[in-house]
């Protein structure tokens, strides 16, 4: 089994830490359906901060036999994004991917991205062909649980490393540890992911800027499994910030989502917010 993405060293902490709570959007819903052809379609929308309403229907084909995936989608700010994925390119582990994003008349951009995956590598490079044109390489490798990894961007045209990052963590079936250094080795992080019981999540992460301050950002959630179907989760911030999210199976295919989000800093004033998102799959 490869090891995670360079990005992904954190990635059990961070999801505890940051998906399912829907007071992010004050109002989402979306819908995913399959046709008799395969073609999936997704259907979205969400209010944004300023009231506005963000909205996006997207169209996915896959050939299993070829390895092509095809995805269109076409957003309410009509802008036209396709994405082209080959997996088993040229070697076994080789997937490539063209992104690109067009607004009739207005902005364009287009990514080319390759993927590697091998026992113990997981390496990524990305292109971005009209901005710079930049390039964005990671590699991460592991062995026994263990893995490292490095992020390193490139200027093609200036000809200068613009970024660079390190991480490492440490995984079991019941808990994760990383710790990474990125923004150019200017900003710290520290996370543990712990599945206490089979009904029961815990994580936490600590960052600290050494640019920006000398005080360290904690924050720590928790996941609790009410049944097959249904779960809270709460999170609070040394900020002030505390959240909470209820999701709830209301038959197959239909998932409801509550959160509301309150800083403790500031019970008195109008700060704390209410969200609820829709899902339909069928």
């Amino acid at each position: 089994m490869s090891p995670p993405a360079y990005s992904d060293i954190q990635k059990s902490s961070n999801d505890l830490l940051n998906k399912d709570f829907f007071h992010l959007a004050t109002a989402a819903i979306d819908v995913k359906s399959t046709a008799p052809n395969g073609v999936a379609f997704t259907v979205k929308g969400k209010t944004a901060k300023d009231n506005s309403i963000a909205a996006n229907v997207e169209a996915k084909y896959a050939d299993k036999a070829s390895g092509l995936t095809l995805t269109q989608g076409w957003n309410n700010a009509n802008v036209l994004d396709t994405k082209i994925e080959l997996s088993e390119l040229l070697t076994p582990g080789l997937k490539s991917e063209l992104i690109t994003s067009v607004i009739p008349n207005g902005a364009r951009n287009a990514k080319l991205n390759f993927f590697y995956q091998q026992n113990a590598v997981n390496a990524r490079l990305f292109f971005d062909l009209l901005k710079g044109p930049n390039a964005i390489a990671d590699l991460a490798v592991g062995h026994d649980g263990f893995t490292a990894g490095a992020e390193l961007g490139y200027d093609i045209s200036s000809a200068k490393v613009n970024r660079y990052s390190l991480g490492v963590g440490y995984a079991k079936p019941l808990y994760t540890v990383a710790a990474t250094a990125t923004n150019n080795l200017t900003v710290f992080s520290a996370a543990y992911y712990h599945k206490v019981s089979p009904l029961v999540e815990a994580g936490a992460k600590a960052t600290w800027d050494s640019v920006k301050s000398n005080a360290v950002g904690v924050e720590f959630a928790t996941k609790y499994k009410l049944d097959s179907t249904a779960f809270v989760k709460a999170k609070i911030a040394d900020s002030g910030l505390t959240a909470l999210a209820y999701s709830q199976e209301l038959r197959p295919g239909v998932k409801l989502g509550l959160g509301a989000s309150f800083d403790a800093l500031k019970l008195a004033e109008p700060v704390h917010k209410l969200g609820f998102s829709l899902s339909f799959t069928a």
